[in-house]
C-alpha cells in the first residue's frame, strides 16, 4: 500500500527577504492553521500549556542572536513573517519548536539515523507532533548558489543539498546546557547557503553560537563528516564513510551524554543496522537502494498513534553530485520516491 502525501515545493530566488516573502506566502494557510493548532502542536507534546506570548522572552533573545550571527536568515525570516500574515514572534517560533521542547528524558523508539558516503547523505527524520503533513521542499537561492532544502512547519532549514557539492544532514543529541542561540535547523541553511565542501562547512559551523546540542553529518564529492556540538564546544571526525545516530561517539563528550538508556539502546541499535546496510550498498547504489536500508526497522519507526512519540516522517536521499534531493514523505516503507534537482 502506498501513502500519499502532499509535499509544498517552494522555489524562491532573490535577496533574503524575497525569499523569505515567497516561502511564507506560499504556505500561508498551511502554517496559520499549524499556529493555531496548541501553538504549533507544542500544547499536544509539553506538560504544561504555552502561548506565543508566554514564549516571548526566549524567543526574542534567541532572535537576538540570529540577527547577530546570520543576518541574512535574519532578514529572510522577516520576509517570511510578512508573507505568511505572521507577527514576528509566531515565525521566530516557528524555527524554535524544538529548543522549546527541550531534552526528552522519556523512552523513545527512535530518532533520526544519518549515513554518507562522498557524494551521497542519506537519513530518516524522525520528530514527534505527526509533522509528515507539514513537509515542504524550498529551492532557494542567489544567483549560481543554490539549495534545496527539505523543511517543516516553517522552517527555513532542516537538511539538504546545494550547488557547490555539499549535502548536510543532522541527528538529535542530548548534552549541555541549551540556551539563546542560533537553532541548528537556520545554522544547517547557513552552511547551505554559503558553505562549498566539508571543510568549509566544518569551518563556518565554529563561529555559529548553537542554541541546543546537534550532530551535523556532511558529505561532499571526496569525503564526509560528523560534527558533535555541546554549547561552543565542536568534535569534528572526518572519514571516507560516516555513520551517526542519537549518542554521542567523541570519547570525551560520551560521558556527558543526557540520551536515557532505553533511547540509548536504541540509537545502538539503529547505528549498527545502518553501518550494516551501508558496508552492503555498492557505491553507485541508486537512490530506492539507499531507501531500502533506511526502510528497514529499527531504522524506520512505525506510528503507534501517540502524538508524543518520535516517528519516521520522511526519508531523504541527498545526491550531492548532482544537486538532487530524494525524498519518500512519510513511513519511507508506504510511500512513494519523490526527486527535485537543481
Amino acid at each position: 500500500m502506498t501513502t500519499t502525501f502532499a509535499v509544498a515545493h517552494v522555489v524562491a530566488h532573490g535577496e533574503p527577504y524575497d525569499i523569505g516573502f515567497a516561502h511564507g506566502t506560499a504556505l500561508k494557510e498551511r502554517l496559520r492553521a499549524f499556529l493555531d493548532d496548541g501553538v504549533a502542536r507544542l500544547n499536544h507534546l509539553l506538560p504544561t500549556a504555552v502561548s506565543v506570548d508566554s514564549l516571548s522572552g526566549d524567543i526574542a533573545a534567541h532572535r537576538a542572536e540570529i540577527i547577530r550571527s546570520t543576518p541574512r536568515l535574519a532578514e529572510e525570516l522577516s520576509g517570511f513573517a510578512a508573507g505568511a500574515g505572521l507577527t514576528p514572534d509566531e515565525a521566530t517560533l516557528l524555527q524554535l519548536r524544538r529548543e522549546i521542547m527541550g531534552y526528552q528524558r522519556i523512552p523513545t523508539r527512535g530518532d533520526c539515523t544519518t549515513y554518507a558516503r562522498p557524494g551521497v547523505l542519506a537519513q530518516t527524520v524522525d520528530l514527534n507532533g505527526n509533522l509528515d503533513d507539514q513537509i515542504a521542499i524550498l529551492e532557494v537561492g542567489r544567483g549560481d548558489r543554490r539549495a534545496l532544502v527539505l523543511s517543516f512547519a516553517g522552517l527555513l532549514g532542516y537538511l539538504g543539498v546545494n550547488s557547490r557539492g555539499l549535502a548536510v544532514g543532522l541527528n538529535l543529541v542530548l548534552g549541555g546546557q541549551w540556551g539563546p542561540g542560533v537553532p541548528p535547523y537556520l545554522a544547517i541553511r547557513h552552511l547551505l547557503d554559503s558553505a562549498t565542501s566539508v571543510e568549509s562547512a566544518v569551518s563556518a559551523l565554529r563561529s555559529l553560537p548553537f542554541a541546543s546540542s546537534r550532530t551535523i553529518v556532511l558529505a561532499d564529492a571526496t569525503e564526509t563528516a560528523w560534527v558533535e556540538v555541546i554549547g561552543d564546544e565542536y568534535r569534528v571526525m572526518t572519514a571516507p564513510e560516516s555513520v551517526h545516530t542519537n549518542h554521542f561517539l567523541a570519547p570525551d563528550f560520551t560521558s556527558r551524554d543526557e540520551l536515557n538508556v532505553f533511547a540509548r539502546n536504541s540509537s545502538l541499535r539503529r547505528l549498527r543496522t545502518a553501518e550494516s546496510g551501508l558496508r552492503d550498498l555498492p557505491a553507485d547504489a541508486a537512490p530506492d537502494a539507499h531507501f531500502a536500508v533506511l526502510s528497514q526497522p529499527p531504522i524506520c519507526v512505525g506510528d503507534d498513534g501517540d502524538i508524543r512519540r518520535e516517528r519516521t516522517v520522511a526519508a531523504v536521499v541527498l545526491d550531492a553530485k548532482n544537486g538532487a534531493l530524494h525524498l519518500r514523505p512519510g513511513n519511507p516503507r508506504l510511500s512513494g520516491t519523490r526527486s527535485f534537482t537543481l
